[in-house]
């Protein structure tokens, strides 16, 4: 049967396939990256952004014939969350607002609408909303999009929106999802020609501990001529994912005299910790990574590891008996060769007990300076500039936040990469939009900031998950032999600020576990640490290790850029800018639906649902995009 369609519903829906003001991407543009937001996978996220506009696009299809809502959330509540929220009603008009939680389950209108809607459709199966924000509008009740970890809030309803939303827990997931990401897998050259080789242990009995490190030894890919490592991923046991911890694969000098079998990392046998020059590193909730075009790890050349020491921590929280485990690293390689070879630099506290965090501090900072004026000498040959292209970070449950900062002549010169919303669950390898360039002389700070509030005692740097680490991995070229440069305080200058007269750190650490732990006393344990001389440690592939001192410089804050204007928008005291917003970039042809007045908008959206209503379902449905 013939489909009719009134003549002013032709002349509309034209108007109505204008992208939003503001977004470049329009509303059937492909977007690049995508995650599930529920382990049911009911709840399926696409996403892509502009950086240079600053507009982030967002497609949320959901399996529901009621409303749907996606924003951004914190760490510790939902409430004051941002939740931009949209449905289709039984008649077929739209409903779409931009909202916030004023506590766990009840939303609120904000005051300024920042979300613009691209398109809201729903099928027997499907509802599936797409719209843009900018990454920082001027709304305070609205998040902003940046490089750090975001925690994505979606939630969605069995029925229509009534006069006032109820979010169900049961129907509300939270995932920490990093936004921003630089370079997506499929922008990168596969070779024609390559190889997989496993690095893994081999049915490993689990110990019923809270913490295993288990180490061995194991030959690379034996090849005749010179090979890249150009990508590797998790090689996890079905059922163990929860177990492992993560998986470091470091590279052994070619004169090393290494042992066999499986044995505890850093236990009675000293053997089983040689090699230190980090290579590949995972940590639980990363992927896959592969490395840019023009990087790889050589193998094959005499100057070439010819070993590395697998370490893969165990958590066994639980203490579970009898589990076997035979997880590792799979390497992808290529005779393909690449521009440079690729080394990794670790940067931050020294792990050990004197790396200490007082209980019950709402923030506490830890720092780790490596000094790089001694790089040429220790490498045994002169160095060229480094160029960081990427980074891991890692700390253990307690930390909130990282960050790599670079100094040159005693002058901030950047932060080399960050992440204010540190999230355990989720470590990556991430890329970097710019590469940094480290000359021998610069200083390298990491900075770690922790919540100690659910602890009653003082938490230990150590390989625990309840000990403490503070990490920065710098992926660069071209390599070096120089495997770590990290930092730890003198404890004597710290126990004497407290009033007690030590000898060495031991006797230090000793003294602060006296202390009680008030907020005064939290704050004076960590202007006493970062005003104590540094030992910076630096450690070679052949396990030279230099000490020298140094010490913390200071760290200028990093003042946050413009906002963007909005509806009825509130300027905060903090912006860089305070007055004249920065009107969002818009690309050709795209600036139209933005001048409309906000009720001619309004009664266009209502238009639209009723134009969709006339046509039948399989029209529509053909008309939807593919679900990957």
């Amino acid at each position: 049967m013939a489909l009719t369609v009134p003549l002013w519903t032709l002349l509309l829906l034209p108007l109505l396939s204008v992208p939003s003001w503001g977004d470049p991407m329009g509303s059937r543009a492909p977007l690049r990256y995508s995650r599930f937001l529920d382990p049911s996978d009911v709840m399926y996220l696409r996403w892509d952004f502009d950086p240079d506009a600053e507009v982030i696009t967002f497609d949320l299809q959901v399996r529901t014939a009621g409303w749907v809502g996606l924003g951004i959330t914190n760490r510790d509540t939902n409430v004051g969350a941002d939740l931009v929220v949209g449905g289709v009603l039984p008649n077929g008009s739209i409903y779409f607002s931009d909202q916030h939680l004023v506590d766990d389950g009840t939303v609120e209108q904000d005051g300024s609408q920042d979300a613009h809607l691209q398109s809201l459709v729903q099928d027997s199966i499907y509802t599936t909303m797409r719209f843009s924000r900018p990454f920082r509008s001027c709304d305070p009740h609205d998040r902003d999009i940046t490089d750090d970890t975001i925690r994505v809030i979606g939630a969605y309803g069995l029925s229509d929106q009534s006069d006032q939303m109820q979010l169900e827990a049961k129907r509300t997931f939270v995932k920490s999802i990093f936004l921003l990401q630089v370079i997506h897998p499929d922008q990168l050259d596969s070779p024609d020609i390559s190889y997989i080789y496993d690095i893994e242990i081999t049915d490993f009995l689990i110990p019923e501990e809270d913490t295993t490190y288990a180490c061995t030894f194991l030959p690379l890919p034996m090849v005749k001529e010179k090979h890249h490592i150009y990508k590797f991923e998790p090689k996890l046991t079905y059922h163990n994912e929860t177990m492992v911890h993560h998986i470091l694969v470091y590279a052994c000098g070619n004169a090393s005299v290494l042992p066999t079998g499986i044995s505890d990392c850093y236990g009675s046998d000293p053997a089983f910790s040689l090699c230190s020059q980090v290579v590949i590193g995972w940590a639980i909730g990363g992927t896959s990574y592969q490395f840019p075009d023009d990087v790889g790890i050589s193998i094959g050349t005499p100057i070439d590891p010819q070993w590395v020491r697998l370490e893969i921590h165990y958590s066994n929280v639980h203490s579970l008996p009898g589990i076997s485990d035979s997880s590792g690293i799979r390497v992808f390689f290529t005779p393909t060769l690449r521009k440079y070879d690729m080394g990794v630099l670790q940067l931050g506290v020294y792990t050990f007990p004197i790396h200490f965090l007082p209980p019950g501090a709402v923030s506490y900072g830890s720092y780790g300076l490596c000094q790089t004026d001694t790089f040429e000498e220790v490498n045994g040959s002169p160095l060229p500039e480094l160029q960081v292209y990427a980074y891991l970070l890692h700390t253990h449950l307690a930390g909130r936040s990282v960050q790599a900062i670079q100094y040159r002549n005693g002058v901030q010169l950047r932060t080399i990469c960050k992440d204010n919303a540190y999230d355990f669950n989720l470590q990556e390898s991430r890329d970097m939009k710019d590469r940094v360039e480290i000359k021998v002389g610069d200083q390298l700070l990491v900075e770690c900031d922790y919540q100690t509030l659910d602890r009653t005692s003082m938490t230990f740097g150590g390989p625990s998950t309840m000990n403490e680490m503070c990490l920065v991995f710098l992926f660069y070229f071209p390599r070096t032999t120089i495997s770590s440069c990290m930092g730890y305080p003198g404890l004597v200058h710290v126990a004497r600020e407290f009033g007690e007269e030590v000898s060495d750190s031991m006797e230090g650490l000793m003294a602060m576990s006296e202390v009680e732990w008030t907020e005064e006393n939290i704050r004076k344990a960590e202007r006493a640490c970062r005003e104590a001389d540094q030992v910076v440690v630096i450690k070679t592939i052949d396990e030279v290790v230099t000490n020298r001192t140094g010490h913390i410089p200071a760290i200028a804050a990093t003042m946050r850029g413009p906002c963007v204007a909005s509806s009825g928008g509130k300027v905060e005291a903090q912006d860089q800018i305070p007055a004249g917003f920065r009107a969002t970039p818009s690309s050709s042809g795209l600036a139209r639906v933005s001048r409309l007045p906000p009720p001619l908008l309004a009664a266009i959206l209502l238009l639209q649902g009723a134009a969709l209503r006339l046509l039948d379902t399989s029209s529509l449905a053909a008309c939807l995009p593919a679900r990957d």
